[in-house]
């Protein structure tokens, strides 16, 4: 970040200074002849070009959070969209999730027409998993200038599982709307796609029929139509979709590629290899589409064509991970387990080993080698020493999977013994522990962390929160919560669990903030379950049950909430709430 943006201030300032510095000997020391005067309202006064040189020193010496700050500060006194941004700049690199946002609310309210703030704002609501409030943002780009990226927001939605009737009902509000949206075309292929997904087709297909009247020649249009009919399984119909649009769009690869996929579907093998082919021929370096063809055939379950986009990607440096675990799948498929382990084995450590040693210790688990599975995963923790407390992670899940948990206690209480200070070992033991009930050995083995590790946060937290919630050491919890806090001050989860404290401690508004800001960052049933107790506690019912039924709404698995509940019938939401996050 250069000292760009005072320069020209600060040469006015100097300029000024020296014009108004007598000449000749010292002055006689007079009283400040403008201590009377009135303050300075606009342009740089002292205490403005300060803030200003001090956050622009610190982006340079690499302290983004200091000048985001130093920013923000100077933003909010003048007023200024441009200092705005260059605070949401700085932000984006001090990694501060809470700072960031601040910075581009504010550049958000003092240019409510800006494009930037927005999309920016609709990110960071995504990131945290605030579906609606990323769709609002959104929205207003829509309505504004018809550029809100609405289809792409859909298809997310849908592939990270959000929950959809919410934003299905926003939407359609949106495009009910008697002031008019302006073009709505991409809105009402948003709604279509969610729709689909959440079992309304017919809905959705009639609103993609009726924008085929006024649209004919919109791309987007047949891929909505070929998706949601091939989802359906009416292939003719998604064949269709498809080649009308690669009429329309003949260099878009989406369109080859939902073609074939009706054709591998409706057994039509030869067709589809032809139209795969196609793209490999237009793209002969792009191994990520090598990659993505395989995975399309092995969804299809055809394995041959798979494997001979595969086998000529093994024979690169390097060989992609995923080709190896593509291969390893093919062949435990087809009941070569062995042959998948040579596959399997051949990915380093790093992104897919994991990954690779699990796929091949369930292959062999599975054709009921559970034997041979331990013995591989023992010969991989000597082989590569530096990943043995994920192998026997690893090995205590499938353990656990084949209902065998004394057998995966036994082998962590054996490794912890030969490596007393691994610290993975203990937490995990300690986790077992508390599911068992045996609160004790869990604080042991938490404690022994600490000691070796005093900065551990997550282990910290993890007793300070135990201690809250399942005893009355409150105050012993509080400090230990405290110091998982001062090291990770963002972590919702610590948030959570301050906020969990001070409400046992009686202070319900002490813990009101930190339980806000956590399920601000982290949308989780757990802290909306607390939140919501200490809304309730503090007497505020009706935002209480509005974060239930929001919960309700959201999370399809929800034991906190549904104790709650128990607890408090009164929280749960009227018939007559609107139910939506």
């Amino acid at each position: 970040m250069r000292a760009r943006l005072v320069t020209t201030a600060l040469a006015a300032a100097l300029l000024a200074g020296c014009q108004g510095l007598p000449s000749g000997s010292t002055p006689e020391i007079l009283d400040d002849p403008m201590a009377s005067a009135p303050p300075i309202t606009q342009g740089l006064d002292a205490q403005g070009l300060s803030t200003l040189l001090i956050a622009e020193l610190a982006g340079q010496r690499g302290d983004f959070e200091r000048a985001a700050n130093g920013y923000l500060r100077a933003a909010e006194r003048y007023e200024s969209p441009a200092l705005a941004e260059r605070a949401t700049l700085a932000a984006r690199y001090a990694d501060d999730p809470a700072l960031l946002l601040r910075a581009a609310e504010r550049w958000r309210q003092l240019a409510p027409d800006a494009e930037a703030p927005a999309r920016l704002l609709a990110g960071l609501a995504l990131q945290r998993g605030d579906w609606q409030a990323s769709l609002e943002q959104r929205l207003a780009l829509a309505a504004r200038n018809g550029q809100g990226d609405l289809v792409a927001f859909a298809e997310t939605a849908i592939e990270q599982g959000a929950p959809l009737p919410p934003l299905i009902a926003r939407l359609r509000q949106y495009l009910d709307d008697d002031t008019g949206p302006g073009e709505p075309a991409e809105a009402i292929l948003a709604l279509a796609l969610l729709e689909a997904a959440n079992d309304e087709s017919r809905r959705a297909e009639a609103r993609l029929a009726a924008l085929a009247e006024t649209h004919p020649e919109l791309p987007a249009l047949w891929l909505a139509r070929a998706r949601i009919a091939l989802q359906d399984e009416r292939l003719n119909d998604a064949r269709n979709a498809a080649q009308r649009g690669l009429t329309l769009a003949p260099n878009d690869s989406r369109f080859i590629l939902l073609l074939a996929q009706a054709q591998l579907r409706s057994g039509d093998i030869e067709s589809a290899e032809a139209h795969l082919d196609t793209l490999i021929e237009r793209h002969p370096e792009a191994p990520s589409l090598r990659l993505a063809l395989a995975r399309l055939y092995l969804e299809e379950g055809y394995n041959a064509p798979a494997r001979r986009l595969l086998l000529p990607l093994i024979d690169s440096e390097p060989a992609p991970t995923l080709a190896y675990l593509l291969l390893g799948t093919i062949a435990a498929d087809q009941g070569n387990v062995d042959n998948a382990l040579l596959y399997y084995r051949q990915v380093p450590p790093g992104d897919g080993f994991i990954e690779s040693r699990l796929r091949a210790a369930r292959a062999l688990v599975e054709a009921d080698r559970l034997l041979d599975a331990r013995d591989f995963l023992h010969i991989e923790r000597l082989r590569h020493p530096e990943m043995a407390s994920e192998l026997i992670a690893m090995e205590i899940g499938l353990l656990d999977e084949q209902d065998l948990e004394s057998a995966a206690m036994a082998l962590l209480n054996r490794q912890i013994r030969q490596n007393p200070d691994d610290t993975q070992l203990r937490f995990m033991r300690a986790m077992r522990l508390y599911d068992m009930g045996n609160l004790a050995g869990m604080e042991r083995d938490l404690r022994h962390i600490i000691e070796r590790e005093p900065d551990n946060a997550m282990a910290l937290n993890a007793l300070g929160y135990t201690l809250a919630d399942r005893t009355e050491r409150y105050q012993e919890a509080l400090e230990l919560i405290q110091r998982a806090h001062r090291l990770e001050p963002e972590s919702p989860a610590i948030l959570d669990s301050l906020g969990w404290v001070y409400h046992k401690l009686g202070d319900d508004r002490r813990a009101l903030p930190y339980l806000r800001k956590a399920y601000a960052s982290q949308q989780d049933q757990e802290i909306a379950a607390h939140l919501a107790e200490v809304l309730w506690r503090l007497e505020r019912r009706d935002e209480a049950r509005a974060l239930i039924a929001e919960a309700i709404a959201r999370f399809d698995e929800r034991p906190l909430i549904d104790d709650l509940l128990e607890r408090i019938p009164a929280l749960a939401p009227r018939t007559d709430e609107t139910i939506s996050p």
